[in-house]
């Protein structure tokens, strides 16, 4: 399956990418999805973080999280929906692979400016699929991105 960085995401599709940012730096905490040993779903709480014109996930040592990611690199992240159920700015998730970085020096600098130290674990996500679904008037609006190809719209009544 194909991947791409945010980076890439932002320039092949500036508008949707503003909006999914967006989305996700309205509020701290988000779901991350991880597939466990015997393959079933797991689902848990984190931060997200654009910085560097890519998407980044930090993991305290030895989460269980971490360990599914290292183990297989496949995820889904959904953003908040916030406390207000307004859902202001759609529904988002997006779907990819994670690579943790393992230079000491490269977290070192990571954290000093997040400003967390470390020990933590650092993912670098590449994206498969990044989705958006929103309400307009009477019809749901569903907008769907996978690299290589451009944005998909498509409503449903």
């Amino acid at each position: 399956m194909t991947t791409t960085s945010w980076a890439d995401f932002l320039a092949a599709e500036p508008e949707l990418a503003a909006t999914v940012r967006a989305r996700f730096e309205r509020h701290r905490h988000h779901v991350l999805a991880t597939l466990r040993k015997d393959g079933s779903p797991r689902v848990t709480g984190l931060e997200v973080i654009f910085r560097d014109g890519e998407l980044w996930l930090g993991m305290m040592p030895g989460s269980v999280k971490a360990l599914d990611l290292r183990r297989d690199p496949r995820l889904a992240v959904h953003a908040n929906p916030g406390a207000d159920d307004s859902m202001d700015g759609g529904d988002v998730k997006i779907a990819g692979r994670a690579a943790e970085v393992l230079d000491a020096a490269e977290i070192a600098r990571f954290g000093d400016a997040i400003g967390q130290p470390p020990p933590f674990h650092l993912f670098r996500v590449t994206l498969t699929e990044v989705v958006r679904t929103s309400v307009r008037g009477d019809h749901l609006l569903i907008q769907s991105w996978r690299p290589g190809a451009p944005a998909q719209t498509r409503t449903r009544d």
